[in-house]
């Protein structure tokens, strides 16, 4: 190895900023802060947020009328000019 290209090596402490849980690491940087990490994370933890999934379907359903609706009322003047 070359003398006096590589970075500088710290023993660091990475810091969770959602649970406050700290694990020791070797890095370029003197302090690395997460905002979340594996101990507080929905998708680690089994926690599940609710999602608004009926008004979604609703909204999708609203819009797919609007173009059937649309649709039908250009199919309704193709006709016509015929």
């Amino acid at each position: 190895m070359k003398q006096g290209i590589h970075p500088k090596t710290h023993k660091t402490v990475y810091t969770c900023a959602g649970c406050g849980s700290t694990w020791p690491t070797v890095s370029t940087k003197e302090s690395l802060r997460l905002d979340v990490c594996s101990k507080c994370h929905p998708f680690y933890t089994g926690e599940q947020r609710l999602l608004d999934t009926a008004g979604q379907v609703d909204r999708f359903m609203k819009r797919l009328k609007v173009s059937q609706d649309q649709q039908a009322e250009a199919a309704k003047r193709t006709e016509k000019k015929k």
